[in-house]
This record gives C-alpha cells, sequence and structure tokens, in this order.
C-alpha cells in the first residue's frame, strides 16, 4: 500500500513536470509599418507577378554569363568566408543540442576504488578498510516553470538565427563576387578605349613630327600631340594595375590563389526590371530573418529570467553496487540505492533575480529596436537600388548621345582638316574629348549592372534560400 502511494505520488509529480506552463511572454512578431510598394518603384498591377518572378529567380542567371557563374559556384564551394559561416551554424546547432539535452534525465556511472584508515576514536583496532564501488546515478530537473524549454527555445532561435547570418553570408559573398567581375570587365573595355586611344594619338603624334621634320608643322603642335599621346598612354599601365588588383580580390574571394580570372565573350548587358516590385518580398531577405531569429531567442530569455523567481524541482537517485571485497561486489547483499525530489528556490539573492528579469526585458527591447532598424533599412536600400536603376538608365542613354556625338565631331574634323579647311588642332581637340566620354559610357553601363546586383541584394537574394540545415540534419535532431 505504501510502495503505491509512493508511485502514484512519483507520477503525479511527472505530469506536472509534463504539463507544465511555461512562464514569460509567448513570441510575437512586432508590428512594423510596411508599404504596399517601395519608393521610387513606378509600379501597375500587371507587373506584379512578372516582378515576383524575377525576384524568385536565380539572380545571376540574369547576366547569362557562365564564367560568371562558375565564379559564383566556386565561391559558395570554396571561400573563405562562406567555409567560416558554415562553421558557425554547425557550432550553434550543436549549442543548440546541448541546451535540449537539459529537457532530458541524465544518467552517469562511477567506479571507485577506496582504502584508508580512520583515526583512533572511530577505528580503535587500527585496521585500514577496503572499498569498491560501482554506482549509477540519475539527475531530472522537472521543468515545471518552463525554464528549461524557454532555454532550448533560445537556443534554437540562436541556431536558426546563425543560419540566416550564413545565408546573409553567402549573399554578400555572391554580390561581392558579382561586382569584382563586373569591375573587371569594365576595366577590359577601359584597356580596349584607352589602347584605340593611344593609338590615335600615336598617328596624329607621328604626323606631326614629320611635318616638323619637314618645316611643314610648328613645335607647338608637335609638343600639344605628344603631351596628349602621354596622357591617355599613361592610362593604361593604371587600368593593367586595377585589373590585376580586380582579379586579386576575387581569387581570394573563391579562397584560391591569385591567378588570371577568364572571360569570355561582350559584357552582359543589364537585364530590365519590371515594375511593381511587391515589399513582400523582403520577407526573404536573411539579415531581416536573422533579426527576427534573435528577437525570439531575447524573447524567450525573459522567460528564463522569470522562471527564476519560482523553485526548481529536481529528481535525483542512484542504484549500486558497493563491498569490501571486489569478488562479493556483485552480490545481492551489496546492492544500495536512493530516489528522491529536492526543492530549491530563491529567498533572498540581493536583487540579482530582479536585476536579471529586468536585464533581459531589456535586452529583448535592444533586439526589437534592431529587427525594426533592420527593416527599414531594407526598405531603404530597396528603394535606393530601384532608383538607381531606372535613373542609370536615363544616363547610360545621354553618355551614348554624347558618345555618339564626339565620334561625329572626329570625323568632321578630319574631314575638314583633309579638305584644309582647318588646322589639325580641331581633330586633336574633338579626340581629347571622345576619350574621357567613351570612358563614361563604360563606367556608366557598368554602374547599370551593379544596381541589379544591389537591387537582387537588397531583395534577399533573388533566390529561395535550401530549407535544409548546412549538415543535412533537421533542426529537431537530438543526440546523446
Amino acid at each position: 500500500m505504501v510502495a503505491r502511494r509512493r508511485y502514484s505520488a512519483m507520477a503525479a509529480v511527472l505530469a506536472l513536470a509534463v504539463a507544465g506552463c511555461a512562464v514569460g511572454p509567448n513570441y510575437k512578431r512586432p508590428l512594423v509599418p510596411v508599404p504596399e510598394r517601395f519608393y521610387g518603384d513606378e509600379h501597375s498591377a500587371a507587373a506584379v507577378a512578372e516582378a515576383r518572378s524575377l525576384a524568385d529567380a536565380p539572380w545571376w542567371d540574369v547576366f547569362d554569363d557562365p564564367v560568371l557563374k562558375g565564379l559564383i559556384e566556386e565561391a559558395l564551394r570554396r571561400g573563405f568566408d562562406a567555409r567560416l559561416a558554415a562553421a558557425r551554424v554547425e557550432e550553434a546547432r550543436a549549442r543548440y543540442g546541448i541546451a535540449r539535452s537539459q529537457l532530458y534525465p541524465a544518467v552517469d556511472y562511477e567506479g571507485a576504488w577506496n582504502r584508508q584508515r580512520l583515526d583512533r576514536i572511530l577505528n580503535p583496532s587500527g585496521k585500514s578498510q577496503t572499498r569498491w564501488t560501482v554506482e549509477t546515478g540519475l539527475s531530472w530537473e522537472l521543468d515545471l516553470w518552463g525554464r528549461v524549454r524557454r532555454l532550448t527555445e533560445a537556443a534554437r532561435a540562436e541556431y536558426l538565427a546563425t543560419e540566416e547570418g550564413r545565408r546573409g553570408v553567402m549573399l554578400s559573398l555572391v554580390s561581392e563576387v558579382a561586382i569584382a567581375y563586373l569591375d573587371l570587365r569594365e576595366l577590359d573595355q577601359e584597356l580596349a578605349i584607352a589602347k584605340s586611344t593611344t593609338g590615335a594619338f600615336q598617328d596624329t603624334y607621328d604626323l606631326f613630327r614629320r611635318r616638323l621634320e619637314g618645316g611643314a608643322a610648328s613645335a607647338l603642335e608637335t609638343a600639344r600631340a605628344e603631351a596628349s599621346l602621354a596622357g591617355v598612354a599613361a592610362q593604361i599601365p593604371e587600368i593593367e594595375r586595377a585589373i590585376v588588383a580586380r582579379e586579386n580580390q576575387i581569387n581570394f574571394l573563391l579562397g584560391r590563389n591569385p591567378q588570371p580570372i577568364p572571360r569570355e565573350g561582350l559584357i552582359a548587358l543589364a537585364p530590365d526590371v519590371p515594375a511593381g516590385l511587391p515589399s513582400t518580398l523582403l520577407e526573404r531577405r536573411p539579415d531581416i530573418r536573422q533579426a527576427e531569429q534573435l528577437l525570439v531567442a531575447a524573447n524567450a530569455g525573459v522567460g528564463v529570467a522569470k522562471a527564476d523567481f519560482f523553485p526548481r524541482l529536481s529528481l535525483t537517485g542512484f542504484f549500486g553496487l558497493v563491498s569490501p571485497e571486489l569478488g562479493s561486489l556483485f552480490e545481492s547483499q551489496s546492492r544500495t540505492w536512493g530516489v528522491g525530489p529536492s526543492l530549491l528556490g530563491p529567498i533572498f539573492q540581493g536583487g540579482r533575480v530582479k536585476r536579471g528579469y529586468e536585464a533581459a526585458k531589456a535586452r529583448w527591447e535592444q533586439a526589437r529596436v534592431s529587427y525594426e532598424a533592420t527593416t527599414a533599412s531594407a526598405f531603404g536600400e530597396v528603394s535606393r537600388a530601384l532608383v538607381d536603376r531606372s535613373k542609370l538608365v536615363e544616363t547610360e542613354r545621354q553618355r551614348a548621345r554624347e558618345v555618339a556625338a564626339y565620334q561625329e565631331a572626329v570625323r568632321l574634323a578630319n574631314v575638314r582638316y583633309g579638305s584644309g579647311l582647318s588646322a589639325y588642332f580641331e581633330v586633336l581637340e574633338a579626340q581629347q574629348q571622345l576619350f574621357p566620354a567613351e570612358i563614361s559610357l563604360a563606367r556608366t553601363r557598368r554602374d547599370q549592372l551593379v544596381a541589379v546586383v544591389d537591387l537582387y541584394r537588397a531583395l534577399g537574394g533573388g533566390w529561395q534560400a535550401e530549407e535544409r540545415s548546412p549538415a543535412g540534419g533537421s533542426v529537431t535532431g537530438g543526440g546523446r
């Protein structure tokens, strides 16, 4: 009868542990004002579906450049940042498993041998005593107030935040590789323009030099032609230096030693970005998702701090064998066991528990403000990228118009000079104006491509991140 009552009491305690409520607030996403469309985005209802489809595409595919795709794949596979981020995720996943293990009983074993002789008061005979011990122990905190569950909830949210951080690192890495590659292709264009212009100025200088030797040209004309030649020729080694620097930057992002970066075909044209991008696309941004998971962790931390006001109920027990002789250690008379609950609660802590609760609430407030700031910053980044993309289209149109006009001016100046209607200064001046205009046009076209990269980065990458965890395991995986 006594044993039945004892088992009934233990069953009641276990039922309370399972059904106990978790103190502290349950997480609710803060209300953040979300505009329907981004500022600076001219849209129509018909364009929304097309915009969403574009934002869901693997964004580096829109450039249709196999070299760029290969570089991005290698960066994601071998890049230093990507590997570091993956290792951080594994650490956070392990920490989540450690926190989750507290939900279950902890079972330990111990084996010991001890030989001692007590003092003469307790041991008048002065004999030595030997003690062999084999023991298994159990301890389990019965989570009546949800402290362990809140700890597990916080650890899980921190793990998910680290996973979102990894995706954010991948997004930044891919964007850096793409921008560096676009810079490299634009520098190739600058180098071609500089070499072509240097050849034209070389012809001019050679002409003036021959005419000077024949007495048909002045030293002033020849000096000006030589100065123009030297000014443009000096740009070639500077551009070549910048090309090597970009190649080294790409190699570092890919986690490999310096080497040439291959290029194929012409630089890609900037794809059209349809209007009507819905602001809900920002829900895929890793930094926003990471900030929210950190807010979830902070919210759970408030529950952990609140649970410290209540007592902790633990169940401990042991079963073992104790004998003075090794040979009789496993006999029935050597058995020993014990089981019992323990209750530990605060009475006076000098304000430690209360201050811990206040600190947890302050951390939650910081996380909430950080989440709101991250969201607001995301809207600003998308708006800026949209405006950059749309305005650069007009800039490119005007730059192309400027280059075409200067090319026509060079042609007309050569015609006038060949007809004897003007001096060669007109040709020289037109060539000098054409060179920076062509460079500006190449840079504007590069800026258009970079604006597309910035837009997709601001939208969260333009692809749906993989749902599986880095090591192929699930978020709820357990272990010893």
